[in-house]
């Protein structure tokens, strides 16, 4: 006496066709979310750059009211190599002390639509004031 069991011992054309679409959809999601992570690397990259920049920048103002060589006019440019994606803006505004003016450090890249910038802003003592 032979038993059921013993005849059906593969696995059925629709079993193989369930196992591959599920694999299929499990890889296209493991290739976005790939795609997604290089993108999000890329922003946080120049995020970072972007924030060095600034620092950098205000600390050049800091030591441009050491030197006395800081006239207190808006200033903007481009950065050079390798930072030529990166723009930046200083501008300055009085405060309620007439002795202090808030320096404002903006560094910008992309399209003006997307608003990608990076701002720092502090307060330097006006030694001309007052």
């Amino acid at each position: 006496m032979t038993s059921i069991r013993q005849c059906n011992r593969g696995f059925s054309l629709l079993e193989v066709m369930i196992a591959l679409a599920i694999v299929a959809i499990a890889l296209v999601s493991l290739l976005g979310l790939s795609n997604r992570s290089i993108l999000v690397q890329d922003k946080i990259q120049k995020l970072t750059s972007a924030t060095l920049l600034a620092q950098q920048l205000m600390s050049e103002q800091e030591l441009n009211l050491g030197n006395r060589r800081l006239n207190w006019e808006p200033q903007e440019d481009d950065f050079s190599a390798p930072f030529e994606l990166f723009r930046w803006r200083v501008s300055y505004q009085n405060t309620l002390i007439n002795q202090v003016k808030q320096v404002t450090v903006t560094v910008l890249w992309g399209a003006a639509e997307k608003n990608e910038q990076v701002q720092l802003v502090s307060f330097l003592p006006d030694r001309g004031a007052g």
